[in-house]
Formats: C-alpha cells, sequence, structure tokens
C-alpha cells in the first residue's frame, strides 16, 4: 500500500541520518520552547507522536494556550507545506506527519486488495458490426453498455472500463464487500437474463460470455491530467477472468475460477467443466460453469451445504433458546436478539436450535436480510414465500399463481382477499382471476404487513413456530416495520422469533418483557482448540502453528476454522504419526480467502483510521 510505503521509506532516511526523527529538542528550540523538552521526553513524546498531539494533549503536559497555539500552528502549516510541495522526501520537521501528508496526495497510491474480476463480451460482435450500419451498432453497444452499468451499480460493484463491446469490472474496490463474489454472480446472471431484451435489427438476440475470478491484487490509482484518474490492477486475477470469457466460456455461460467458486459456497449451482488449459498459466485448473442461484433457507446453509464442524463453547446459548422455545410452545411467546461480530457463531446456534426442534411438530419460518436487498422493500418476506411456494426458476407465472393460492388456503378460509396482495408482492399479474387492487400503494402495504402477520399468527395455531431473522443489521425500512408488528404479537403465540445483529444495530425492542438480548462473546483458548481439532480429524497439529492459529483469530470461530482449513491445504504441513508436522520454520502465513473481503470490508467502513490501522499491520504486533 501507498502509505505502508511511505512509511518504508521513512525508515530508509532515518538509517541514512537524514530524517533524525527522534530530534524532537531542536524543533522546540526552533519555537522557543525548549523549556518544554523535558516535559516531553518524559511523556515518550518524539516527532512520531507530536502529530497526533491535540489541544487537551498538549494542556495535560502543562503548555500554556499561546505556546499550545504557537505549535499546533507550526505542525499545520508544515502539513500544508509538505502537501505542496513536488518531492516525495518529506520535509525534516514534519517526519510521520509529512509521509501521512504525501500518503494522501501522492499521484499514484498502490494498495493490496482481494478482487473479484468480472469480464463480458457479446458474442459475434465483429460480424454483428460488419453486418449493421455503424449508428445501429453504436445504438446496441449503448444498450448494452446501460444495461451494465445499472447492474454493477446495484451491487456496488466498480466500473473499470468498457472494452469496445466488452466490461471490465471489480468488486471488493474501491470498497470492499464481505460477498463480493457472490455480488459478482448476481451481476453476471442479471446481465445474461437481461441482454435477451436488447434485439437487432433483424429481431435477432444476443449473447454474451462472462468470465470471472478471484485473488490477490494490487491496484494502483494514476492521475492524470489529461486522462483524469484511472485504476491498474496489477496481478493474475484480471487475466484469468479473461481467459475464462475468452477460451473456456461459450454463448451465454458464466464461467468461474476456483479461487471464486470457494468463495461462492453452495449458493449458487455450479457445473464443473473439468481441468482446462488456459493461455499463460503454467497448469489446469478446474473450472465451473454457473447454472443459477440455489434455493437456501439462509446464507448460512448456502454457504456451508451439510460441511458444518460440531458447535463448540455455546452450550449456554444453546441452552437459553431451547428455554425460550419451551414457553413459546406453552403459548407464551417470545423473541431473542442474538448480537455478534461477523463470524462470532450467531447462525451456527440458530442451526443448533434446529437441530435439536428436528424431532419436535413445529413450523419453520426464515427471512434472511442481504446488503444488496437493503433498500428492496420486503425482499426478505418475498424469498420466503417464494420458497414456501416451491416456485421453480423456469415455472410460468400461471404455475406460480397456483403454487401460491395452494400455500395461502393452509393457512385460511379467507385467501381470496389475501392472494391478490400477495401476488402484487410477487410481481405475479393475477387480474385475470381476482379483482384489481383499487387502493393507495399506502394501504395496500399496510394491508400486505397485516396480512404477512395474520398468516404467522394462524401458522401458530396449527403448530408452533420458528421464525428466524438473519443479519437484521442489513435490513430494508418496510421489513423493519413488520419485524415491530410480529414482535407486538408473538407475545401470545406459540411462536419463538429468533433475530441476529451484528452490533450497532438500533431497534427500539429491548422494552418488551418477552424480548431477550444476548449478545455472543468471543471463545476461549479451550474452545479454540477443540475447533482446531475438529478441523484436523483429530491429529494433533504442530506447536507454533497451533499458537499461530490462536494468536491471529482472537477467538473468533469461524476465523479459528477458516485458519487452520488453509494452512492444511497450503502443503506446508506434513502427515506424521504424531499428526501434523512442521518441518522447518513457520512462515510468514497471508490471510484465507474465504475471510479476505470480509475484514476488507470492515477495513475499509473505518474511514481515515484506516490509514493507521494499515500502518499497525505493517508494524506488527510487537
Amino acid at each position: 500500500m501507498a502509505f505502508v510505503l511511505c512509511w518504508r521509506d521513512i525508515q530508509n532516511l532515518r538509517c541514512t541520518g537524514d530524517l533524525p526523527m527522534d530530534d524532537i529538542e531542536s524543533v522546540l528550540k526552533d519555537l522557543g520552547l525548549e523549556h518544554y523538552t523535558s516535559v516531553f521526553t518524559a511523556n515518550d513524546v518524539d516527532l512520531a507522536a507530536l502529530p497526533l498531539l491535540q489541544d487537551a494533549d498538549l494542556k495535560e503536559l502543562g503548555l500554556t494556550l499561546g505556546h499550545r497555539r504557537k505549535l499546533l500552528g507550526w505542525i499545520a502549516s508544515e502539513n500544508a507545506k509538505a502537501s505542496r510541495a513536488s518531492s516525495r522526501r518529506p520535509m525534516r520537521s514534519v517526519a510521520v506527519s509529512s509521509a501521512m501528508a504525501y500518503a494522501r496526495t501522492a499521484p499514484g497510491r498502490s494498495e493490496r486488495r482481494h478482487l473479484t474480476v468480472l469480464f463480458i463480451d457479446i458474442v459475434g460482435s465483429t460480424a454483428l458490426g460488419a453486418a449493421l450500419d455503424p449508428e445501429e451498432m453504436r445504438a446496441i453497444l449503448l444498450r448494452f453498455q446501460d444495461l451494465c452499468a445499472g447492474a454493477i451499480a446495484r451491487y456496488d460493484g466498480f466500473l473499470a472500463r468498457f472494452l469496445g463491446d466488452g466490461v471490465l469490472a471489480y468488486f471488493g474496490y474501491p470498497r470492499a464487500h464481505e460477498d463480493a463474489a457472490e455480488r459478482a454472480v448476481r451481476v453476471a446472471l442479471q446481465i445474461r437474463d437481461a441482454i435477451h431484451a436488447i434485439r437487432t435489427p433483424n429481431d435477432a438476440p444476443l449473447s454474451l460470455r462472462i468470465g470471472i475470478a478471484s485473488g490477490l491484487v494490487v491496484v494502483d490509482e494514476i492521475t492524470d491530467a489529461a486522462a483524469g484518474r484511472e485504476q491498474m490492477v496489477t496481478g493474475d486475477t484480471p487475466n484469468l477472468a479473461a481467459r475464462l470469457q475468452q477460451e473456456v466460456a461459450g454463448a451465454g455461460d458464466i464461467v468461474i475460477a476456483p479461487s471464486t467458486r470457494r468463495l461462492l459456497g453452495g449458493r449458487f449451482e455450479t457445473e464443473d467443466l473439468g481441468p482446462q488449459t488456459l493461455k499463460g498459466f503454467a497448469t489446469s485448473m478446474n473450472v465451473w460453469r454457473v447454472v443459477g442461484e440455489r434455493q437456501a433457507q439462509s446464507r448460512f446453509d448456502a454457504a456451508h451445504q451439510g460441511s458444518l464442524t460440531k458447535i463448540v463453547g455455546r452450550e449456554h446459548e444453546v441452552a437459553l433458546l431451547l428455554d425460550r422455545w419451551h414457553q413459546a410452545e406453552a403459548g407464551e411467546g417470545q423473541a431473542v436478539i442474538l448480537v455478534g461480530e461477523a463470524g462470532i457463531g450467531k447462525s451456527r446456534i440458530i442451526d443448533a436450535l434446529s437441530e435439536r426442534l428436528d424431532h419436535r411438530q413445529h413450523a419453520h419460518v426464515g427471512y434472511q436480510c442481504a446488503p444488496f436487498y437493503a433498500s428492496s422493500a420486503l425482499q426478505p418476506a418475498i424469498s420466503h414465500l417464494e420458497r414456501a411456494a416451491d416456485f421453480a426458476p423456469r415455472d410460468q407465472c400461471d404455475v406460480k399463481l397456483d403454487k401460491l393460492e395452494r400455500l395461502i388456503r393452509q393457512t385460511g378460509p379467507d385467501s381470496a382477499s389475501v392472494i391478490p396482495l400477495f401476488a402484487a408482492l410477487l410481481s405475479l399479474p393475477a387480474e385475470r382471476r381476482y379483482p384489481p387492487l383499487t387502493i393507495s400503494s399506502e394501504q395496500q402495504k399496510q394491508r400486505t404487513l397485516e396480512a404477512i402477520v395474520e398468516r404467522l399468527v394462524r401458522l401458530s395455531r396449527q403448530q408452533p413456530v420458528l421464525f428466524v431473522i438473519e443479519d437484521v443489521h442489513w435490513i430494508d425500512p418496510t421489513t423493519l416495520e413488520l419485524l415491530g408488528l410480529c414482535i407486538d404479537r408473538i407475545q401470545h403465540l406459540h411462536a419463538l422469533m429468533v433475530i441476529s445483529c451484528r452490533p450497532g444495530f438500533a431497534h427500539e425492542w429491548g422494552g418488551h418483557a418477552h424480548v431477550t438480548s444476548l449478545t455472543l462473546n468471543r471463545l476461549g483458548q479451550r474452545h479454540c482448540s477443540a475447533i482446531i481439532e475438529q478441523v484436523t480429524e483429530g491429529r494433533p497439529i504442530a506447536a507454533p502453528v497451533f499458537e499461530h492459529i490462536i494468536a491471529k483469530t482472537d477467538g473468533v470461530p469461524l476465523f479459528v476454522e477458516e485458519l487452520t482449513k488453509t494452512i492444511l491445504e497450503s502443503g506446508l504441513l506434513r502427515v506424521a504419526d504424531e499428526g501434523y508436522v512442521l518441518d522447518g520454520p513457520l512462515p510468514q502465513l497471508g490471510l484465507p480467502a474465504t475471510l479476505q473481503d470480509s475484514l476488507m470490508a470492515r477495513l475499509d467502513r473505518l474511514g481515515e483510521v484506516k490509514e493507521v490501522a494499515q500502518v499497525a499491520a505493517a508494524i506488527g504486533r510487537d
């Protein structure tokens, strides 16, 4: 990263003597404040710490108002000079602050990122261009580019450039997302399905080839007076995505690299295309074609596909949920809010509860919130109804309406008044069977919310209901309103609501007597050791590797599991009779690819503090 490079440059200058990092006495003497030297030294304030001091800090050190203003003004003035300086070398008297100013204004910032790269190309565009008038071809390309730009923007990707009849997009830059690979595939599916609406003058449909790959790259932001800002990405990932699109994908195909498939888990149906030899890559690799989205109860279910390790260290939390379930079975409806950071085990606890209830008669209602649907009203409810009605991707509208009618009639006799509301919610035309809705949009929204709540009430009269709403930190406002109505009604139902969220999610449900909030803490070393033992299938692991995993994962279960898997797959360890053996010194290990996007997304949310974190990462823990 450019900021880290600047820090290393400062270290080099320190070694050559050109930058006296610890000579704070000369700075204070130049300002006539040398009598404070002993105070600064006693409090370990050197030139590295000086730019970080604020007025309150200087006051605490005993500087008078005038002297504080004098020193703060000097720092601001020197930083301004450094920002205007064309030379890369920081000014002698500003030390670290000059380097920070340079990093923010440098013409070519570089940063290591984990990217998912999307390449899209129109099939047969050369022949099409030769057969059409240039204006006709231009109109087609503009519609295609508008379609791509809209889809990429919707999923917060970065449209790097148009390449004639092709499109290059990045997911994970300039803002990272923990589901960057999923976003790229969703964009590809949306564009592939929508491209058929663009027709040539002779009414022929267009077709696309799409390649997607994920991996570590270096992104350079180049500022040019004539060209403006442009991003240059260095690494194999863009080349791999381009080769998959050019050499493997057929018309209408979305082909993904093994790195992308691993990040996707089971969220999409894929078809193994076998090992492929690609130009410029020394070894062959297995690649996959994306068939479509897989229907799953939650993101957790889709990601794991039955490959779960045994739950560890959460006996108390599962026991509390079971206690609330027993109250719900007795007609005292309950709601439990699970609060915890990403990877801490919220979904795993919910899954463990579901396992305990498998032998009990009950209904399961699952809502899954997602970041790319945070502006889509009631999308979690829509997805649940589509799963409950067993919609298939190839179902026609009439078939879907038949399935919806069967679903709604299971819970009440007044389905005729409810089905038009749900049909509108699911974008199904129902005018041929039911009178059109002649109410305002606000009235329609309220009646729809009431109909969803009433369906929950009627389900609970037939059998106890487990109502799970995951990741509500990404919830849309209308679904949030719906949850409030459900919490108000659930107190006297045979139902348990389990709501998961990350810290910082604000709600007003804490005052209800039937609502319990449960914050999940990180695991201790004993429980982390048990997770490692599960991943290694009971084989002991070399002590230095074990200590590395414990130190780096900080008790987050997902991190423990993924880092252990990455080390085992790296070939670093050898299997022996006594377990996994390390034959040499432990090398520097990178982050697992499955965690790169998640951690970078958190780092990007820090804003300006991100630079401090990057410097701290370069320095290390010791």
